[in-house]
């Protein structure tokens, strides 16, 4: 069964699907020997990856290298962000052909105006309803695997909260398998969006962004498919690298649990590549 038919099942069941953030080999690694059921390939944390902000700066290549690099140790379902496409509907078409050539399950476009911003910025601003149709159905018509179309609209910051459902609905009927209503502001909102829509929501964890808090449980209650979190693998290294960074700083030699060389290296896939070579004699022998 494809990927995109396993993420598909996987958004229609009754359990929340929970899709954790990776952005490179290690943290996919680390993502696959946890369990994970699929994964999110943030932007925001490519970007960060790359040492910019999260602003529109990377480009179709560099988020499709990525894909490339975390698919060698994810075995499970990936979403991946494509901001807007990258263009126009022509450019759209490319991204969608160019993810899934690179082993993306989902791609998840949306409205803003390029270049866009982290959905949780501020000053954002939006293309015409009109204008992201047409992504979308240039997007269904690129894919070849049965690539899952995920469409998000920035709207609420923008125009409103019943402007926002009225482009998820519009998006729905456009041909998106799958919506993303980004940054609702208050709870009544989270709860309001997946019963406005016929087809499987997304919700967007971001700690400290422009959402409330919500649980598993009342995302679960309120009708989500799924939720995801960009932050989750990206955040843990800042705040870690940060911790250890600062210590070594101030004259320490080392920081916090020191992980072996080998554990690191089994983490992506060491042994496997070990099997690999045939044993050598010494020379000599």
């Amino acid at each position: 069964m494809s990927d995109a038919r396993v993420l598909s099942d996987l958004l229609r069941r009754e359990r929340l699907l929970v899709a954790p953030g990776v952005y490179d080999g290690l943290s996919a690694a680390i993502a696959s020997r946890a369990g994970v059921e699929a994964a999110y390939l943030s932007g925001a944390a490519v970007s960060a990856g790359e040492g910019l902000p999260d602003i529109g700066l990377t480009t179709v290549t560099e988020i499709a290298r990525a894909i490339s690099v975390v698919r060698r140790r994810l075995d499970v379902p990936l979403i991946a962000d494509a901001d807007t496409g990258f263009g126009d509907e022509t450019n759209t078409f490319r991204t969608v052909r160019t993810y899934e050539d690179a082993g993306a399950a989902a791609v998840q476009l949306e409205d803003q105006v390029f270049p866009k911003r982290c959905g949780h910025l501020d000053d954002k601003a939006l293309i015409s309803a009109d204008e992201f149709v047409l992504k979308i159905g240039a997007a269904v018509a690129a894919r070849r695997r049965g690539t899952l179309i995920v469409a998000r609209t920035d709207a609420i910051a923008v125009e409103g909260f019943d402007a926002a459902i009225s482009r998820a609905q519009r998006y729905a009927a456009a041909g998106a398998d799958v919506l993303f209503v980004e940054a609702p502001q208050t709870l009544e909102q989270i709860a309001a969006i997946p019963s406005a829509v016929g087809v499987p929501v997304i919700f967007n964890v971001v700690p400290g962004g422009k959402s409330p808090e919500v649980s598993h449980e009342q995302l679960q209650r309120f009708g989500y498919a799924g939720a995801i979190l960009p932050g989750a693998t990206i955040g843990a290294a800042f705040d870690a690298m940060s911790r250890a960074l600062t210590d070594i700083a101030a004259g320490s030699l080392t920081s916090g649990p020191v992980t072996p060389p080998r554990t690191l290296f089994e983490a992506v896939g060491l042994d496997e590549w070990t099997a690999l070579r045939a044993p050598k004699e010494p020379a000599g022998a």
